[in-house]
């Protein structure tokens, strides 16, 4: 079958390749790929400074639905025919304080489909049967496909930060991951500011349609003079960077208020410097948000069928397996907001 395969760490070394179909094993179940989204986390795969473990040759991918067309020994809920989407935690080791509780996102010991194992930029992909999710009917592929950015983003706002109604919420960065913030804060009833650059004036336009009260294009306007202006807002109450951009930060820290809130959600990519001693004159409270787990993958799916968060808004490109570089340089550019393959069309 064909894949995209990252054959060897470092800058780039990705191409398509002809490898195995896969089988599952016992506990196993062999999905048909029907839609594969791009991660921003397989943007640093592409550049090779992920901190998230990897074991080459791996095929990436991690946000993907299709069908179930085998099922390994053991498996006895899902059924062959099945519309499904999974999560990526692979293997964990269920002994840890973290898998004990839940927590399993957390393993010290986790490795990642797409990452450690092989993933869904492909024809097939196999996952262990307790990461499966069954769709609702109502829920079509591309959007199942997006439950894992949006379930990534009901644990970091839902489970981590808890917004009230009335609060306001500054999101740095508009792409995918602030999109889903935007959507959850407003769920929550809270005054929305979102900013971005220059180059994410599409996207700021989308979140403007998704129901931002604010958007901030910050290479044209001064954000802390833009925010402070208003009769609405002096400081936020919340900050949640989802831009993985330092600048990003030192004005999101800037704004918030004392004793707000603070979550990290965009990866930076290496080490950053900034001054934190905001955390402390402003008792700010401070938490990282990574991946997600059980609960907010149950909450991120039903919340897509019953209308309340919409993920197929972002999509803005679909694409052939075979243009896997196209998809990952529109997505890094900034054209696009979603990327996805569809792995089983034109090979």
């Amino acid at each position: 079958m064909k894949a995209v395969v990252k054959y060897e760490w470092g800058e780039g070394n990705i191409e398509l390749r002809d490898i195995p179909e896969p089988a599952p094993g016992p506990e196993e179940v062999k999905i048909k790929v029907d839609t594969a989204g791009i991660c921003g986390s397989d943007l640093h795969i592409l550049h090779g400074d992920i901190q998230i473990p990897t074991r080459t040759p791996f095929v990436i991918g991690h946000e993907f639905s299709g069908i179930v067309t085998e099922v390994g020994e053991g498996v006895e809920r899902i059924k062959e025919g099945s519309r499904v989407t999974a999560e990526n935690s692979r293997y964990v080791c269920n002994c840890c304080r973290y898998c004990r509780t839940g927590n399993y996102n957390l393993c010290p010991e986790r490795l990642a489909t797409g990452y450690a194992f092989d993933g869904a930029f492909a024809e097939y992909c196999v996952v262990p049967r307790e990461r499966v999710h069954l769709l609702p009917d109502n829920v079509d592929f591309t959007t199942a496909a997006l439950s894992d950015p949006s379930a990534c983003i009901y644990h970091a706002v839902q489970e981590l930060t808890g917004i009230s109604a009335g609060e306001t919420v500054l999101i740095t960065g508009p792409g995918p991951m602030g999109l889903f913030s935007l959507q959850y804060a407003k769920a929550n009833g809270a005054y929305v500011i979102i900013s971005g650059r220059e180059n994410d004036n599409e996207r700021l336009q989308l979140a403007e349609e998704l129901g931002a009260d604010m958007i901030v294009n910050v290479d044209q306007d001064n954000i802390v003079e833009k925010i402070q202006k208003t009769d609405e807002v002096e400081t936020v109450d919340v900050l949640l960077e989802c831009s993985g951009s330092q600048p990003a930060l030192e004005t999101g820290l800037e704004l918030l208020r004392k004793q707000g809130k603070y979550t990290q959600i965009g990866i930076f990519g290496g080490p950053v410097t900034v001054d934190l001693n905001a955390l402390v004159y402003k008792e700010i409270k401070a938490t990282g948000s990574f991946s997600q787990k059980y609960s907010a993958w149950r909450e991120a799916i039903k919340l897509a069928s019953l209308g309340k968060i919409n993920a197929s808004k972002l999509v803005t490109h679909i694409l052939p397996l075979e243009e896997w570089e196209k998809g990952f340089r529109v997505f890094e550019s900034g054209v696009a907001i979603k990327v996805v393959f569809r792995p089983n069309e034109n090979l």
